[in-house]
């Protein structure tokens, strides 16, 4: 699979032209996306072409309304790694910039879908819009597409419960804890990544060492402790994690750390990818650090149940 940063001709192969493409965000890679993904992969092999998905780094609103951008569920590698598992040959991860976003729809669809793309055939939802403030619409994607003989299929969007799924429900669900909901609709379980730094090692003192993580740049779970799955330098482990305060210690400032169950070494400076597989409690003071160490030996128990109960073994990634 071809992850591409730019559409120069340089950067872009040949082979990615005269195929299907679907536009937009793809934020998650969620179950609402699948049903376009699939019917975009079947269009290619069609067309005898590449299933190519063009997606924007970053979101839009980030440049348009940075007060109102949410955060998103998915880096870009991650993005197009889990859009590789749907079938997808390439992924084009446009630099959004202010020309891109003053585009009128017709100029967006010219340049983009037509002279850069060549694309046979385009894949989108039904509320697709596209353009400078969002103008273009289903009806103005159908003309366009007519007069450039590019086949449209319009996709009606998947449901859960009584709900569509979307990305932004997601983002509700992880913001509230509950990545098993969250889980159900992604095509992955939800995922964080970081890099480890130096905290203040008291898990290492009371018995259970633990990796913290910065720089984390995607939506956090809420403040819990979670059954998770740590992946790191091609291997993969069960591992308890905490997201929040340290009430115990007096300390209001929250973090995320995680438990690499069976796991001994440093890993400072690496980047460690931490998967959410159940939330197991809530963030409390205890007494003294004995009673601590007493949940936190619980806690792992757990998390390691949880992960064995899910099919994971501690393998490579």
């Amino acid at each position: 699979m071809m992850l591409l940063r730019s559409l120069r001709e340089a950067d872009a192969p040949r082979t990615i032209r005269g195929g299907a493409v679907t536009i937009g965000n793809f934020d998650g890679v969620h179950l609402g996306h699948v049903v376009i993904l699939r019917r975009l992969v079947e269009l290619a092999r069609e067309c005898g072409g590449h299933a190519v998905v063009f997606t924007f780094d970053p979101h839009p609103v980030r440049l348009l309304r940075p007060g109102e951008a949410p955060p998103p569920l998915t880096w870009t590698e991650r993005k197009a790694e889990l859009l590789a598992r749907e079938g997808v040959d390439a992924v084009i991860a446009y630099p959004t910039d202010v020309e891109l976003l003053a585009l009128e729809p017709e100029s967006f669809f010219e340049r983009i879908v037509v002279a850069a793309l060549g694309a046979r055939a385009i894949v989108e939802g039904v509320d697709f819009r596209f353009g400078r403030g969002r103008a273009g619409d289903r009806t103005m994607l159908e003309r366009l597409c007519r007069a450039a003989r590019v086949r449209l299929e319009t996709v009606a969007p998947r449901r859960d419960g009584d709900e569509p799924v979307s990305s932004s429900r997601i983002r509700h669900l992880i913001r509230a804890g509950d990545v098993q909901t969250a889980a159900r609709m992604l095509t992955q379980p939800y995922r964080i990544r970081g890099m480890v730094t130096h905290g203040a090692q008291r898990g290492r003192l009371i018995g259970f060492p633990t990796a913290n993580l910065a720089g984390i740049d995607t939506l956090l779970p809420s403040h819990g402790v979670y059954a998770g799955r740590a992946i790191w330098s091609g291997r993969n482990g069960p591992a308890a994690i905490h997201i929040g305060p340290s009430p115990t210690f007096g300390e209001a400032l929250p973090r995320v750390e995680a438990h690499l169950i069976g796991f001994e070494g440093s890993l400072y400076g690496e980047l460690v990818e931490l998967e959410f597989l159940q939330r197991i409690r809530d963030i409390r003071p205890f007494p003294s650090a004995v009673e601590l160490r007493a949940q936190l030996a619980r806690d792992i128990e757990r998390a390691e149940a949880v992960h064995a109960d899910l099919g994971y073994d501690s393998a490579s990634d």
